[in-house]
């Protein structure tokens, strides 16, 4: 069965021929190889584009690279990357004409001075190009850097909930249990039996992502960053910062890495798409709060086959699942702080810090979001509310349960939602 990645397809079609390069970053095996080969290139056919004036060519092919009379396995071994003279030879030989060409290239890191190859491409008015990318740093250092704003990155995540239902035979209930435990993984979605879906959770960590991060930044003690891995899967949500993480590193596993150590292998997670950080912001004095931070993976699968599916808290799920859902809406989603102060029982003031999960911005768009799993009681629904009543704007404020409640307002102008109708409804923030 084919999922249709409409969400994407339309923002690339959005995108044709603007004169930019189009960069689809993500996350190893989200699907971004499937969405520019395979549902974009069919979108170019149905629309009258000539199959010889689309080019395609994946650079970690070796059939792909034998058209240009290069070896993968040569490749491997001498350490080096494609020549990037074959290449543009080779896509000379296939325009032959002055009709509009669409280059879809897969992998294009992997040859060498892909950007001045990619810049050069931009100067010519007959060629539309397209490339993926697998980690940030292609993205900021080399594409932003090298192509001075001429890159236009879409982001790709794994299936949201909407994708991920429009393939699961059975009901949302039921469809999102399975999905907060094993995640939206294209490969992984289409297994059937649950050992398989959780082997290959662990082999996409030990063969593709920790094995790429450590080649990428020649890791030489990966036990350290698969620790970190651990230690960030058992506190998903939690605020943390490398001071600590490394004090919790000395006290579980008697490690005397440093915190410089673990703020880098933060940022090569980052790099790779594994995790997302969300930065603490004060509500009230309008400013970000440097550390600590919260940190999110970017499929709830993953998290779990960290901890081999140990430590499955519905409530920390959930609450990932909403954040992966915000940032793939276009949101920037921060951890909102409300300052307060109080008196305590002698009548002394005291400062307090309430906390409001995600604080969501999109242009002049602002939402505030709580996600709580259950509001059993008023008493519950009064804590929850209590950081709203605290912010003194108009911006539309919004709790997320998984109690079965038709969307409404309450009186002080407060959105209840059920996690199903918010994820299942692109516009559910705008009822």
């Amino acid at each position: 069965m084919e999922i249709q990645r409409d969400f994407y397809l339309h923002k690339l079609i959005k995108r044709k021929e603007n004169g930019l390069i189009k960069v689809i970053t993500g996350i190893r095996r989200c699907g971004k190889s499937y969405l520019l080969n395979t549902i974009f290139y069919q979108y170019l056919l149905e629309s009258g584009v000539e199959e010889d004036h689309i080019i395609r060519f994946a650079f970690d092919s070796a059939d792909d690279l034998y058209l240009i009379g290069e070896s993968l396995i040569k490749i491997q071994k001498e350490k080096r990357g494609v020549d990037p003279e074959k290449f543009m030879e080779y896509i000379r030989s296939e325009i032959t004409d002055k009709g509009m060409y669409y280059l879809l290239l897969d992998e294009v890191q992997m040859m060498d001075c892909f950007e001045s190859v990619l810049n050069g491409y931009l100067r010519k008015d007959y060629m539309d190009v397209y490339v993926t990318g697998s980690n940030a740093k292609f993205l900021s250092r080399d594409i932003i850097t090298e192509f001075a704003g001429r890159g236009d990155e879409i982001h790709m995540y794994p299936l949201s909930f909407s994708e991920f239902m429009s393939a699961y035979p059975g009901d949302r209930y039921e469809g999102l249990a399975e999905y907060m435990l094993y995640g939206g993984i294209p490969p992984v979605v289409f297994l059937d039996d649950a050992a398989d879906k959780a082997a290959a959770l662990e082999k996409l960590f030990s063969e593709i992502y920790i094995r790429d991060i450590q080649k990428r930044n020649r890791i030489r003690n990966q036990g350290e960053l698969e620790d970190l891995l651990n230690i960030l899967s058992s506190a998903i949500g939690s605020l943390t910062n490398p001071e600590k993480l490394k004090n919790t590193f000395r006290s579980v596993k008697k490690s005397r890495i440093t915190s410089n150590t673990i703020r880098k292998y933060l940022d090569y997670l980052e790099d790779s798409f594994l995790i997302e950080s969300a930065q603490r912001y004060d509500i009230k004095g309008k400013a970000y709060i440097e550390t600590p931070k919260k940190y999110y993976f970017s499929d709830p699968g993953l998290r779990n086959a960290r901890i081999n599916f140990r430590q499955f808290e519905q409530t920390h799920s959930m609450e990932n699942v909403i954040y992966n859902e915000l940032r793939m809406r276009g949101y920037r989603v921060d951890v909102g702080v409300v300052p307060i102060m109080e008196k305590d029982k002698n009548g002394k003031g005291i400062r307090k810090q309430l906390e409001v999960d995600f604080v969501c911005n999109r242009g002049s768009l602002r939402y505030y979001i709580q996600s709580v799993y259950a509001l059993p009681d008023e008493e519950k629904r009064n804590q929850e509310i209590r950081p709203f009543r605290k912010i003194d704007d108009s911006f539309k404020k919004i709790i997320i349960t998984k109690d079965l409640v038709p969307a409404h307002y309450d009186e002080y102008g407060i959105l209840t939602l059920n996690i199903y109708d918010f994820l299942l409804a692109p516009d559910s923030m705008e009822k």
